[in-house]
């Protein structure tokens, strides 16, 4: 058994409605949700004329491999309507993978753990929220370490429903 760490988000139509679907998707192809933060809503990183995203962060115990795994969330993204058409473009669905156990991938498939990763706020809260205490394979700091000195200017909102 394996421990994934994802990172779901999305910023066209019903955001909240699209990361629960994307939930009940990873639950039936890929593995069991351990855990799922809160929801986090964070203006467009990386291209700013977009709405605002909503982002979660999900713990996963798979089976699979973590090619496997990053094939599978693709296969979701794609069922789910998600067209590559922008790179940092408006999107229903986005799932990354954020780390693998303690593995490090390199590959034009996959790169694990995610490159922007430190640099990404948006990623660090909802991560941190669930795993504050988790080693990055490579930086060997916690993610609680990684948020305080990530430089991401853009404020993250957790969201209360």
């Amino acid at each position: 058994m394996h421990t994934a760490y994802l990172l779901m988000g999305g910023n066209i139509g019903n955001r909240e409605e699209y990361l629960k679907q994307a939930i009940g998707l990873i639950r039936n192809l890929a593995g069991r949700p351990v855990q799922v933060s809160s929801l986090y809503e964070t203006a467009a990183w990386g291209k700013s004329d977009q709405g605002a995203f909503l982002n979660q962060a999900v713990q996963l115990e798979t089976f699979l491999s973590a090619a496997a795994l990053m094939t599978t969330l693709l296969l979701i993204e794609d069922q789910m309507g998600r067209k590559r058409l922008d790179r940092y473009g408006p999107r229903i669905i986005d799932i990354d993978i954020l780390l693998y156990d303690q593995e490090v991938h390199q590959s034009t498939h996959i790169n694990i753990p995610h490159p922007e990763l430190p640099n990404r706020r948006f990623a660090l809260e909802p991560l941190g929220e669930i795993a504050p205490d988790l080693i990055h394979p490579v930086l060997h700091k916690t993610i609680q370490d990684l948020l305080l000195v990530c430089k991401d200017p853009l404020p993250v909102h957790k969201i209360t429903i």
